[in-house]
């Protein structure tokens, strides 16, 4: 049977294109021989139940442990009293384990417990049972909501210290969060800041796949069908997922089943580049995960002054910072920036979806004879559209200070979709956004920034400078937002043409 790219759920070996599951955690089975209880978090989809899946297998194997993966998933819908959902979670359980572990290591009958008590309990006596010293994964703890998941730490913190004979010798609660980031005690307000219920742990990350396991997962690929991917398209991939396991996978699947199935045919950079689209366009049930999330005001804190390169208002807590990286939307070295250049793209896209298709534009009304877009039409149509429209479009949307840009994206993208792309840095504190876009084989520079006063220009044409500088372009152009409630429209749109600190060309645009 063909291996292939996996996009669904743990890897299997022998079905699916994958790297050594325990590599990225290589101090895990360390610090179980030591009997330590430790906090696994990571993002989605980057491997985490695959990769305890394989250590559970190995350590039950090497004889001296009996080591499982369970979930604490079934324990998760909400309103569920804690009692019904600890039955819940210790009923999966069982099956989890018949399938995991042989008779002579498997739990007996689950004790009668209290609420509050049982998941406590139901280790305890398997515990005291066992004839090995037991090592429990505990998956997708941060699905509990506040009240379960603190009862299940309190147990947890609880046993601890009855270890080896009559809890667990080691533990692992894996999720995305790290559960010392959740420190509410509902049952006492007063305590909502105090230190976490579950306090006796390591914490572990599972890092990205670097440009080195990268290539070595295409390669599998390669080798198994003869088909060579470019060191410039494996390259791409890397930099357009960031190493995101989940991303490099679905890159190198898009690829493999349908816009290069032709095994004869090696794989470019421009392929890699269309996958992502696809990618983009289809919008799989990873992706629609992190756009829902962009809901959430604790994310748009943190999202939003990135997509406008203002700095972090001081009121937001770290907390929103940890809770939007541990999603994995977020990356904070070495700057505070969004996490990858696919979610880049993603992100403003999913946030502006509803203004773009509500924009009636033709790309043919913008095109020069030679086929490329002409910026300084196309930028003065987005100045009256947005005089007409922005009032009322901006006034229903969540995401306020970032508004204006995200019109202006909307607006692009609904003109180049199809036959061209846009690429966009976003960075917190750089001041401003910056969109290349690529169309008809030309390639426009576009700065956007909120307009502060009449320094603004100033720092504007100093900063694209130095980005036409790297890009090694002579033309750009700069949008500046006035949000003035004071200053009429007349004012506010004009169109001007600069020059920059080394000669280039800069048109500015006001709206």
């Amino acid at each position: 049977m063909e291996r292939f790219f996996n996009t669904e759920g743990p890897c299997e070996p022998s079905r699916h294109y994958m790297l050594p599951p325990l590599d990225r955690l290589p101090t895990l089975h360390h610090l179980i021989d030591r009997g330590k209880y430790i906090a696994l978090h990571a993002p989605r989809q980057v491997g985490k139940t695959t990769s305890l899946s394989t250590l559970a297998m190995q350590l039950t194997s090497e004889g001296r442990y009996a080591a499982v993966l369970v979930s604490m998933e079934t324990g998760a819908p909400a309103n569920t009293p804690t009692g019904m959902a600890e039955d819940a979670i210790l009923d999966d359980w069982r099956d989890a384990i018949l399938a995991q572990l042989p008779p002579e290591l498997q739990p007996p009958a689950w004790p009668d417990a209290p609420p509050q008590r049982r998941i406590g309990m139901a280790l305890s006596t398997w515990a005291r049972a066992c004839p090995r010293p037991l090592v429990v994964f505990l998956d997708e703890i941060d699905s509990l909501d506040g009240a379960k998941l603190v009862s299940v730490l309190r147990q947890l913190r609880s046993g601890y210290i009855r270890r080896p004979g009559a809890f667990p010798w080691a533990l692992a609660l894996c999720g995305m969060r790290d559960v010392r980031d959740d420190r509410v005690d509902f049952e006492e307000p007063e305590r909502s800041h105090s230190a976490s219920p579950f306090n006796i742990k390591e914490s572990l990350g599972l890092r990205n796949f670097n440009a080195a396991e990268v290539a070595s997962l295409y390669q599998q690929h390669t080798e198994q069908t003869g088909q060579a991917f470019t060191l410039e398209a494996v390259q791409r991939a890397f930099t357009l997922s960031g190493g995101h396991p989940w991303l490099v996978n679905a890159l190198g699947a898009q690829l493999m089943d349908f816009l290069v199935p032709d095994r004869q045919v090696v794989i470019t950079a421009e392929h890699v580049e269309r996958a992502k689209e696809e990618i983009i366009l289809r919008r799989e049930t990873h992706l629609d995960s992190l756009i829902e999330r962009l809901r959430m005001p604790r994310v748009r804190r943190v999202i939003e002054p990135i997509l406008v390169g203002e700095n972090i208002n001081m009121n937001a807590l770290n907390d929103d910072i940890a809770f939007v990286r541990d999603l994995g939307l977020v990356v904070d070295r070495p700057n505070l920036r969004i996490a990858n250049p696919i979610y880049a793209e993603i992100i403003p896209r999913a946030l502006s979806y509803r203004m773009q298709i509500n924009m009636v534009q033709e790309v043919a009304w913008y095109l020069r004879p030679d086929g490329s877009l002409d910026m300084i039409l196309l930028l003065a149509a987005f100045q009256e559209f947005f005089a007409e429209h922005s009032e009322s479009w901006l006034g229903r949307f969540d995401y306020q200070e970032a508004g204006p840009h995200l019109f202006l994206m909307a607006f692009l993208q609904r003109i180049v979709n199809g036959g061209g792309r846009i690429t966009r840095e976003f960075a917190v504190g750089s001041g401003r956004a910056d969109l290349v876009v690529e169309y008809a084989g030309r390639r426009d520079v576009l700065e956007l920034k909120i307009y502060h006063g009449s320094h603004t220009e100033k720092q504007a044409v100093e900063q694209l400078s130095g980005y036409l500088e790297r890009l090694g372009e002579r033309e750009a152009y700069l949008v500046l937002f006035d949000r003035g409630l004071r200053r009429s429209w007349a004012d506010k749109i004009y169109i001007k043409e600069v020059e920059g600190l080394h000669g280039e060309r800069l048109h500015v645009f006001g709206a």
